[in-house]
C-alpha cells in the first residue's frame, strides 16, 4: 500500500488551529482507541484507509497535521527530512494532546500509528509521555533526535512498540533509520516488535498484516 512520502516542509501553528478528525470501527467509547498519523504532504483520509484491513473491535482515529504542506498536511517544521525543529515539535504536540485528552477519557488505551512523518511524530509523543500510550508503532520513519523530547535509556519501559522499515528506503536518511531501530530495539527498554521491509518507503501488505497481529496484542486487555 502506498503512502505519500515526505519532503521538507516549514510554518508553525496555533493554539485555535481546529482539529480535524476521521474515524472508522468500533464507536464503543470504550474501545481501545488507535491514532493514524499520516505522513508529510497527506491527510487523514489517506492513512484512514488502513483500518479496513486491522482489528475491527478497535476504534480508529486519523488526524489531520496541522501544518499546510502542499496539497496536504505536515506535523512540524524540520531542519531537513526527519529532523523537527524542537520549538515546533513541542508546540504540535502539545495542540495535538489537547484533543486527545478531550476525545481519549484517561484510563482509555491508546495506540499510536504513525507513517513517515507521522512516525517520527508519534515517537515524539511517546517519548515525552510514556506512560500515556499503550503502545506505538514508528513505520518507515525515523525517531525526533535533538528535538527536545529525551531519548535516554529505559525511556519506554513497558510500552509496546513496532518499527518497520524498508530496505531500499531513499526517503528517510539511512542513519536517522540506522539509529532509530537500534535505540528502539537496545536502550528505549520497550517491548519491541520488528519487521524489515525488502521494499522502499511504503507500507506493504506483509507489513499491514503485522500491524494488525501487532494492535490485537497490544490492545488486548491482557497486554
Amino acid at each position: 500500500m502506498n503512502l505519500p512520502a515526505d519532503p521538507g516542509a516549514s510554518g508553525l501553528t496555533s493554539p485555535s488551529t481546529p482539529h480535524v478528525v476521521a474515524t472508522a470501527g468500533s464507536t464503543e467509547p470504550s474501545a481501545p482507541l488507535v491514532v493514524l498519523l499520516h505522513g508529510r504532504g497527506s491527510n487523514e483520509r489517506e492513512i484512514l484507509s488502513l483500518a479496513s484491513h486491522l482489528p475491527p473491535e478497535f476504534a480508529y482515529a486519523a488526524v489531520r497535521a496541522p501544518i499546510g504542506e502542499g496539497h496536504g498536511y505536515a506535523w512540524f517544521a524540520n531542519r531537513g527530512i526527519g529532523r523537527p525543529t524542537a520549538e515546533s515539535l513541542a508546540e504540535q504536540m502539545a495542540w495535538f494532546r489537547r484533543w486527545l485528552d478531550d476525545y481519549a477519557v484517561a484510563g482509555r488505551p491508546v495506540i499510536l500509528v504513525g507513517f513517515s512523518g507521522g512516525a517520527a511524530f508519534a515517537g515524539g509523543l511517546v517519548l515525552d509521555d510514556p506512560e500515556r500510550f499503550a503502545g506505538a508503532a514508528i513505520l518507515y520513519g525515523t525517531l525526533p533526535f535533538d528535538a527536545g523530547v529525551p531519548v535516554t535509556p529505559e525511556r519506554l519501559s513497558g510500552v509496546s512498540v513496532l518499527v518497520a522499515h524498508g530496505e531500499q528506503d531513499r526517503v528517510i536518511p539511512a542513519e536517522l533509520l540506522a539509529r532509530t531501530w537500534e535505540y528502539l530495539t537496545t536502550e528505549s527498554g520497550a517491548s519491541v516488535r520488528t519487521r524489515r521491509d525488502p521494499g522502499g518507503h511504503q507500507i506493504s501488505a506483509q507489513t499491514l498484516s503485522e500491524i494488525g497481529t501487532w494492535i490485537s496484542a497490544t490492545g488486548s486487555p491482557a497486554a
